[in-house]
């Protein structure tokens, strides 16, 4: 017999960046160039997480314009339920601001989040410290 999927869950919330350290990866002169950069960021809303471990590798394919790819370790709670999660990051950036896509990495979840899935995004404006995200997700 089988058991229907149980629906996924929306939630929003918001996440504050701190701590922006960023570094040139070889030769700094021209485009493209690379830099990473290790940040950390406290989320409220459904996902409560007081103090994240981030890293980001960016590519600028002009001043203030490019790509990146990140993972971030989120611990705290989800709705109330509390474990560690990773999540993998992907997004462009330009002078107005970053958009970025997200996904939990699978088997990543401990404690009360073992089994968790879902993915979310977020559009942070430039200057912004504190940007809204969205994240739907599945704790079966």
């Amino acid at each position: 017999m089988s058991h229907p999927t149980p629906p996924a869950t929306p939630a929003n919330g918001r996440f504050t960046y701190s701590d922006w350290e960023e570094h040139p990866v070889g030769p700094a002169e021209s485009f493209p160039r690379l830099a990473r950069a290790t940040v950390t960021n406290a989320f409220t809303g459904v996902v409560t997480a007081p103090a994240t471990t981030c890293d980001y590798t960016i590519t600028y394919t002009a001043e203030s314009v490019g790509g990146f790819a990140g993972m971030e370790l989120l611990s705290g709670s989800i709705d109330g339920r509390k474990g560690t999660f990773a999540l993998e990051e992907r997004g462009t950036f330009d002078a107005t601001g970053t958009d970025c896509r997200f996904e939990v990495v699978p088997g990543s979840g401990t404690g009360d989040l073992t089994g968790l899935s879902g993915s979310g995004s977020f559009r942070a404006r430039h200057g912004e410290s504190s940007v809204e995200y969205t994240f739907t997700y599945d704790l079966s």
